[in-house]
């Protein structure tokens, strides 16, 4: 793996490459960071160059200034950067991979620099305002920003994860060590006992996670993406959910996508974080999506 940090405007992002063959950038979302994808990556390194960053404000890209609330907008412009800084060009498109809000900054890197894109998968992006019970959503995030004013980001976390109601939390009695091991943005935590790698990546999330639900949270919500550009666009646009989701509000938004693109979805091993507990299942299905775009 080769690591390296790009200045962009107001912040340094630091980014990671593995392999060889076409380009392939994976976008997270949530607290995540580029280790987050460091187990999927190393499925698909033997077939492409993978490509995956800390994104503004998170972990190791830090901010110019002090923390400010974000825009889908900006973040785009980041990827876009992060794929030039690789050599992507027109000539030589790359394929990308969004999670969440990762998938919803995907979403605008396609509509605004579609020459950088081959294909694109969106998976399970939280498109709020795409839904038919946007009011309720709209209430949430008013509540989460209230909270994080008055009592900071930890009940304002909590205010969100009653808002999601997330069907997939593990069946498990210790309802308290179940919290302790989701982490926001998808998936779990590590199980067992971890490696050092892990604990400092976990680390790192947590720090993330004040940013996240202050900063990203509230303005993100309010994106909707400009179906007109990806229509007229040449990018392939894949909606992607989890087997293991559905129903939740990143299944229902990846669908309201589908939709309004007036293309299915495909359907991906695991639940909203299926990229990080089923990485070698998940890869495969990856691959395959890519490999008929």
């Amino acid at each position: 793996m080769k690591t390296d940090a790009l200045k962009v405007p107001g912040a340094t992002l630091h980014y990671e490459i593995r392999g060889t063959g076409p380009v392939l950038l994976l976008i997270c979302g949530g607290v995540y960071d580029a280790a987050g994808y460091a187990a999927l990556a190393g499925q698909l390194a033997d077939r492409y160059t993978v490509v995956s960053y800390d994104r503004r404000g998170n972990s190791r890209s830090p901010l110019d200034g002090p923390p400010e609330q974000q825009s889908i907008e900006v973040h785009g412009d980041d990827a876009h950067r992060v794929l030039a800084a690789v050599g992507v060009t027109a000539d030589e498109p790359a394929y990308v991979f969004g999670n969440s809000s990762g998938a919803m900054i995907g979403l605008e890197l396609a509509a605004r620099h579609p020459g950088q894109v081959r294909a694109l998968v969106a998976h399970e992006p939280p498109l709020f305002e795409m839904l038919p019970d946007r009011d309720h959503w709209r209430d949430v995030i008013r509540n989460v920003r209230n909270t994080f004013a008055k009592e900071g980001a930890e009940a304002a976390g909590q205010v969100l994860t009653a808002g999601f109601e997330m069907s997939s939390e593990p069946a498990r009695d210790d309802a308290a060590a179940d919290e302790q091991q989701r982490v926001p943005g998808g998936g779990q935590g590590p199980q067992g006992e971890p490696e050092p790698e892990m604990l400092e990546m976990m680390a790192r999330l947590a720090r993330n996670m004040e940013f996240f639900i202050g900063y990203e949270v509230p303005p993100f919500a309010t994106y909707v993406p400009d179906v007109a550009a990806l229509l007229a666009s040449s990018v392939r646009v894949v909606a992607a959910v989890g087997e293991a989701s559905e129903g939740e509000p990143p299944y229902r938004g990846a669908l309201a996508v589908a939709e309004r693109l007036g293309t299915g979805h495909v359907v991906f091993p695991g639940d909203h974080g299926g990229f990080g507990a089923q990485p070698v299942a998940f890869a495969a299905k990856l691959h395959e999506v890519l490999s008929n775009s």
